[in-house]
This record gives structure tokens, sequence and C-alpha cells, in this order.
């Protein structure tokens, strides 16, 4: 004899469906903006990673590239263990200290039928991130004290010394022009905090962290839903820092954290 298996579906009352409690894997969003209509696909992960790179190049053509970062990492290991990590936290020697992800999402931006941009990006983001910037399209969010010992937001500059987020080469403080007065180049500034300044020497979880793909200018809304942060044509990493530097920090240089296991100091690279 084969054994048989009766059954049906029967719908579920309302007080058995309020004891069930979850939460979806993937949610899709649809965001009408001012130029363009977004649709956002969002994963319910998180993640923590520490990775290395020997480059991170995009956006290239004969003179150039949008982004091109050198020794690129994510996350670092402990040098000392008397130290208060990114996360408020303290380790021991060798641990690693992650690079935290959660919620990441793909979203799609589109005018009249064409798709204008893609992005991919964190719904919370903190960490660190090191490399030798040697071009750099997008934002930083880093602040610098100015002479009166007043943060203000760093600006990004070309080569000639001239204020621009694209393909940025120099960092530092502009003069009443707008060009620049006090600059150093970006590979002086090896290893980044990535998140939220917390005002107790800690940084919180940053919404803002994407890396967006344009063939036009999009303006690409805060997850929140309070504003807009302008991508223009080609690839732009937004890179929120928590970190508020001395002039002459970055004229001597931001050390890099330690991103491999093995650690050779200054000889890493």
């Amino acid at each position: 004899m084969s054994p048989v298996a009766l059954a049906e579906l029967e719908p579920i009352s309302e007080q058995e469906m309020s004891q069930v409690q979850g939460q979806a894997m993937m949610t899709v969003d649809h965001v009408d903006g001012v130029n363009h209509r977004f649709t956002r696909v969002t994963l319910g992960v998180d993640a923590e990673t520490r990775l290395n790179a020997d480059g991170v190049v995009m956006g290239g053509d004969d003179s150039g590239a949008d982004l091109d970062i050198k020794n690129f990492a994510l996350g670092h290991y402990v040098r000392d263990d008397t130290r208060v990590q990114i996360d408020g936290n303290t380790y021991n020697v060798d641990d690693v200290v992650p690079f935290e992800g959660v919620e990441p999402y793909l979203e799609l931006a589109e005018r009249e039928g064409q798709l204008s941009g893609f992005r991919f990006g964190l719904n919370q983001a903190r960490g660190t991130l090191s490399g030798e910037i040697a071009s750099f399209s997008g934002n930083l969010n880093l602040k610098i004290n100015d002479a009166d010992g007043n943060p203000v937001d760093a600006m990004l500059f070309d080569d000639a010394g001239v204020a621009t987020n694209h393909r940025a080469t120099q960092i530092g403080l502009a003069g009443d022009d707008g060009t620049c007065s006090q600059c150093v180049p970006l590979t002086n500034l090896l290893s980044m905090d990535i998140g939220v300044d917390n005002g107790d020497g800690t940084v919180g979880f940053t919404e803002d962290l994407f890396l967006a793909f344009q063939r036009e200018s999009v303006d690409w809304q805060d997850l929140g839903g309070a504003g807009a942060i302008q991508g223009p044509e080609g690839v732009f990493l937004n890179l929120p820092t928590s970190m508020t530097l001395d002039m002459q920090t970055l004229q001597n240089g931001v050390q890099r954290e330690r991103t491999h296991y093995v650690d050779r100091g200054t000889g890493m690279f």
C-alpha cells in the first residue's frame, strides 16, 4: 500500500496572524524625484568584512580615471590594544576591527523610460577605509580646523588647485577666490573613519555611503527622504567620513591602519 496524504489550504485568522513575526529578505521601493524615478531593491542582511585589493580603478579613459585607489582596504587589524577603536571597543593585538555594512541596496534611476544611472549603497555603514587615492570623484565629507580652530568642510581640488569633485587629486582649504590656499595630495590621507562622529571619540553608522554610475547628473535621494546628493556624469563615490583634522596633520600625513595580519609598519607598501 502507498500512503495517502489529504490536505487543504485554510485561511489564517487575524488573531493567529498577529502572533507571527518576521522580516522580508528583500524589499522593493519606488520613489519619484524631481527629474528621475527611482527603484530601490534592499536586502535584509548585514555583514562584517575585512578585505584588501591591489587597486580599484573605475571610469577610466586615456586621460585618467574617475576613481583610482591603490592598495585599497576595508577594516583593519589592531596594532595597539590600549587604543579605543572606531566602534568604541578595545581589542587585543591582531584582532580584526571589521567594516560593518547593514542592508545593502541597488537603486536604479530612470528618466523618460531610459536608465540614467544606478548605485550600490548601504543603509548603515561604519569602519575604516584605507588606500592611496590618486584620483577621486565624489564627496569625502571630511572637516579641517581652520586658522581659528573652527571645523570647516574640506574641499577637493585638481592638480592646478581648482575646486572640483571630479578626478580630484588634492584636499585642503580654499581661499577667498575659491581656489586652493592650503592643499596636500590625497595620497597623504591613507586611512579614513567612515561613519558619523558621535562627539565622544567614537563613530556611529552612516546612511550615506554609496557608489554610483551615471550617464547624466542624478540627484540621489537620501534614504530618509530629507534631501538629495547630486552625482554628476561618470563614477561617483559618496564617502562620509567622521574625521576632523588639523591642516598640520594632513600635511604630515594620516597613518595607514594595519590592513595585513603580518604588520610591516611603514614598509608595507
